[in-house]
């Protein structure tokens, strides 16, 4: 409508149009058509013959569904599983995850109780366990949450894994000093008005503000590493990476605090 009266088609076409291959996977068609936004895209053979279209909104519609059933992958939840699904059949597919889970939670446990001499001389560190768990453990969640969505579009092959690394590395150190601070304050506050640990609570306060570093940089290099490394093997990393985050950020936050207790103040 806007070209010359007198224009000829080869004039106002488009040289090299956008076709999705017939063979290509569907999240490969959603990465590549993610940028474009365009309301039908054709499919064409191997010859460029034009075999069908796909509608913009139906790929993008796929894509929701990819990306909504990772956070469902992360915790045991089959992205097939719905709000119907069959109680048992909900049941067969999430325990063995939770019975994995299990596992993983004792050798934090094992941890802990390697230092159990620790805690019985200081036991406002055991108020803190908890603390510096959540902490790093959602750390290590948020880049994990993005490696993933990297994935899913795309983005993750498009600059040096270093980089990314690098990147959530600089955000957990950033986030593990700006917390640690206020839970090393909470930590000195705690432990003054305790009889047994008043005398400690500078050099407790410094242990929380070094583990809570820390954990917080292991968990953010974690939350990279971890997916990275599933899909090089071949897993997928929305599957499994959460199970092994979690045990990464636990043995590492309580092992690093408990550990630094017993060097810096007994």
């Amino acid at each position: 409508m806007l070209s010359e009266p007198d224009a000829t088609v080869d004039q106002i076409m488009l040289p090299k149009p956008f076709a999705l291959p017939v063979s290509m996977s569907l999240s490969d068609a959603c990465k590549a058509a993610v940028r474009r936004h365009y309301p039908i895209y054709p499919v064409v053979d191997a010859e460029n013959r034009l075999l069908g279209q796909v509608r913009g909104w139906r790929l993008f519609e796929q894509q929701i569904i990819e990306i909504s059933a990772q956070s469902g992958q992360m915790v045991g939840v089959q992205k097939e599983e719905r709000s119907f699904t069959p109680l048992f059949s909900a049941f067969l597919k999430r325990h063995p995850w939770l019975q994995l889970n299990l596992l993983t939670a004792f050798m934090a446990a094992f941890v802990v109780s390697s230092f159990t001499g620790t805690i019985e001389k200081i036991v406002a560190l055991a108020a803190f366990l908890p603390v510096l768990a959540g902490q790093s453990g959602n750390t290590g969640c948020q880049a994990l949450a993005m490696t993933l969505r990297g994935l899913a579009l795309g983005d993750v092959d498009k600059r040096p894994k270093l980089h990314l690394v690098m990147r959530e590395g600089a955000l957990g150190i950033a986030n593990g000093v700006l917390v640690g601070l206020v839970a090393a304050a909470a930590m000195w506050f705690y432990a003054s008005r305790q009889p047994e640990s008043a005398a400690q609570a500078p050099m407790l306060a410094l242990v929380i503000l070094l583990a809570m570093s820390g954990s917080c940089l292991m968990s953010g290099i974690s939350g990279v590493l971890i997916p990275l490394g599933l899909r090089r093997v071949g897993a997928d990393p929305a599957v499994a990476s959460a199970i092994f985050l979690t045990t990464v950020t636990d043995i590492v936050g309580m092992g690093l605090m408990l550990g630094l207790a017993t060097m810096l103040v007994l």
